[in-house]
């Protein structure tokens, strides 16, 4: 951490006014920012997340699906950490969050505590149906706001086709894919489905157990969505444990069609990810969707 945002935390507008910054110890923090353990004076740690002005846009996004997270989320199994703080700085911006420490333990209270803020917040569902308030980012892919009444119309205007559109820059035809769409919006339709606020972005390196035994989720890509979309992708990088999904599927019983669905649901990410990464995710995006192609039209 370079001595321009040492001082602008400490100083006295900053985030960490009138706290000591005692040390200062990079961590891992994702592909896109820099991340750092923070000890304070008295031994308190914090997280802190950096980057450049430009980045406060995402850290607003983070710290807004934090808190709607947060809020739902059963406090004794599955801890969301609420953000501290947020800042643009003259040449930083900054996240600060609570200090998480995660361990190896099992991924019980993970399970369970996903499956009742899928179940309480399907409880609370926005009015608004499918979707979310602002527009937000999966990585640093875009991330449309928006809403629809109707689930299949959401997963494909406001997630699928967005990506595909980008997707037109490594050989993508939406021309080709129109009718593909239209099947496929008509299939997830059809689903009687209560939306669930979602953590979206849910693979093994956005979730863990804490020590203390509870789980734990952050960095999320929130929308209010069906709930096996967060289900889906916790099978697409591996990471989760049969002790979360016999925890979770002991309050969410699996519904029917739920594995067939696990490709569908799947296939926003590849495309994200061949978007933001391009080699074997655009080779995996197409072989998807010709997959899916095959089994819906």
């Amino acid at each position: 951490m370079d001595s321009s945002l040492r001082e602008a935390l400490v100083a006295p507008n900053g985030l960490l006014a009138g706290e000591t910054l005692e040390s200062v110890h990079p961590v891992s923090g994702g592909c896109i920012h820099r991340a750092w353990r923070l000890t304070l004076g008295g031994g308190r740690i914090v997280f802190a997340k950096s980057g450049p002005p430009q980045a406060m846009d995402l850290f607003e996004v983070e710290a807004d699906a934090l808190d709607a997270l947060h809020d739902h989320a059963p406090r004794e199994l599955l801890v969301v950490p609420r953000p501290l703080g947020i800042s643009r700085m003259a040449v930083h911006a900054v996240l600060l969050l609570p200090w998480l420490q995660l361990s190896a333990m099992d991924q019980t209270a993970l399970g369970r505590g996903l499956a009742l803020l899928h179940q309480s917040s399907s409880l609370a569902a926005d009015s608004r149906g499918y979707g979310w308030h602002r527009d937000g980012y999966i990585g640093s892919g875009p991330q449309p706001g928006g809403w629809r009444d109707r689930w299949g119309d959401a997963f494909i205007e406001l997630r699928l086709l967005p990506q595909l559109k980008l997707g037109c820059s490594w050989g993508l035809k939406l021309e080709d894919c129109q009718a593909f769409l239209e099947a496929l919006a008509t299939h997830l339709n059809r689903l009687s489905i209560t939306p669930s606020l979602v953590h979206g972005d849910l693979w093994g390196g956005n979730a863990g157990a804490l020590s203390d035994g509870r789980g734990t989720l952050f960095d999320p890509a929130a929308w209010w969505a069906h709930h096996e979309v967060d289900l889906a992708m916790t099978r697409l990088f591996g990471g989760f444990s049969r002790d979360f999904y016999r925890a979770y599927n002991a309050v969410m019983t699996a519904e029917p069609g739920s594995q067939d669905r696990i490709e569908i649901y799947n296939f926003y990410h590849l495309l994200n990810h061949a978007n933001l990464f391009g080699g074997g995710y655009i080779d995996q995006s197409k072989a998807c969707l010709r997959s899916l192609v095959r089994r819906l039209m």
